[in-house]
């Protein structure tokens, strides 16, 4: 599946890249709690994939190194795992977040905690989000993740 940066999503990536890791984290989380029940995988789409390797680099991490890994991806930092990220295509890149999410409802990977509120400077972006049909939120979520991690081309 090919996928462009349209217009209407063009503000809300520039507003996401705003945010801190945390929100964006936490952002990413419930767009995925809003998206899950119409994910359906492309045929012969597996979203294991190249996405596993990170994704069982990060699970046997303490919670506290769980999150700091997935800080490390959403700032770009220079560690293995962003690099390894960072070197994965759009498709791949929005698998890894599809399998940290799952981590987090089954319980592998840290999750969000229960008493967290975003921010209140997040409240019109979320408003934009919620406008958006399922195809735009998809395409929004995958823009997001595209630009993070480590790369050269970013050093």
């Amino acid at each position: 599946m090919t996928y462009t940066t349209l217009e209407e999503v063009r503000q809300p990536l520039e507003q996401f890249a705003q945010f801190d890791a945390d929100t964006q984290l936490a952002l990413l989380w419930y767009g995925y709690l809003d998206l899950k029940e119409n994910l359906t995988p492309a045929p012969g789409h597996k979203v294991e994939g190249v996405a596993l390797p990170i994704y069982d680099k990060i699970k046997p991490l303490s919670e506290e190194d769980q999150l700091q890994a997935q800080r490390d991806i959403a700032n770009g930092t220079d560690t293995e795992v962003s690099r390894e990220y960072g070197a994965l295509s759009p498709s791949g890149k929005l698998d890894v977040w599809l399998l940290l999410a799952q981590g987090m409802e089954s319980g592998d990977i840290v999750n969000v905690p229960d008493n967290y509120e975003l921010p209140e400077n997040t409240k019109e972006f979320t408003e934009t989000i919620k406008s958006f049909d399922f195809e735009q939120r998809v395409n929004f979520t995958r823009n997001a993740v595209s630009a993070m991690g480590h790369s050269a081309a970013k050093s």
